[in-house]
């Protein structure tokens, strides 16, 4: 998609999605780590109802390294895939306080060394918590990209790379864009029935006009 087709798309979005920004509820940057591990294949909704209680009790770094496994296990079930996201949040907390003073990281390196922790994580952290430029490449960000025809990828990494190439000239707003394709894909494109009669990119968008 030329580049100035994919502005015209960011502005629609842009006055279309109030507040483009992380759902998640955190206060530490420690807690939006251990949010963004459990939102995996889960909604933020789900999430924020169980960090909600979680938090209560367990708020450090430390509190998580000294958790014993089942009770983690039984706070986290009701997001899902709880045994291995239990596994990686206590392995994480452990290495934050013995690699990293207890304090989360602020480069995409060392973010990525913490277990649990990939690509789509660290650059979520680099852009919410760190003000730094990155787009992190979610399914909704994915499918949607590839839909609209922002990318053609085959891989969320691609996705990303295109993203990028596509987005290069102002990289202060790469967390802005992140937020609202997120966005869209979660309550306008949606995965199964996107609302596309009423959708505010049919005019640019690849799967409408490309349909029948």
């Amino acid at each position: 998609m030329e580049k100035l087709k994919a502005k015209k798309i960011l502005n629609l979005l842009d006055n279309y999605i109030k507040n483009p920004e992380t759902e998640l509820e955190y206060s530490t940057n420690f807690k939006l780590l251990v949010a963004v591990i459990l939102s995996a294949q889960c909604t933020d909704k789900r999430v924020n109802m169980v960090t909600k209680e979680l938090f209560k009790e367990f708020n450090t770094p430390w509190d998580f390294a000294n958790m014993p496994l089942g009770v983690l296990e039984e706070k986290i079930h009701a997001c899902g895939f709880y045994h291995n996201k239990a596994k990686n949040i206590i392995a994480c907390s452990k290495k934050l306080v013995e690699e990293f003073d207890g304090q989360v990281p602020s480069d995409f390196e060392s973010l990525c060394s913490l277990p649990g922790v990939g690509r789509k994580t660290a650059n979520v952290m680099l852009i919410v918590a760190f003000n730094t430029p990155a787009i992190p490449v979610d399914t909704h960000i994915f499918r949607v990209s590839n839909r609209i025809g922002l990318t053609n990828a085959k891989t969320e990494a691609e996705c990303e790379k295109q993203l990028m190439e596509l987005f290069g000239d102002n990289k202060a707003i790469w967390g802005k864009l992140h937020h609202l394709i997120l966005l869209f894909g979660r309550y306008h494109c949606k995965a199964i029935k996107p609302e596309c009669s009423t959708c505010i990119l049919s005019k640019y968008c690849k799967h409408y006009n490309n349909k029948g």
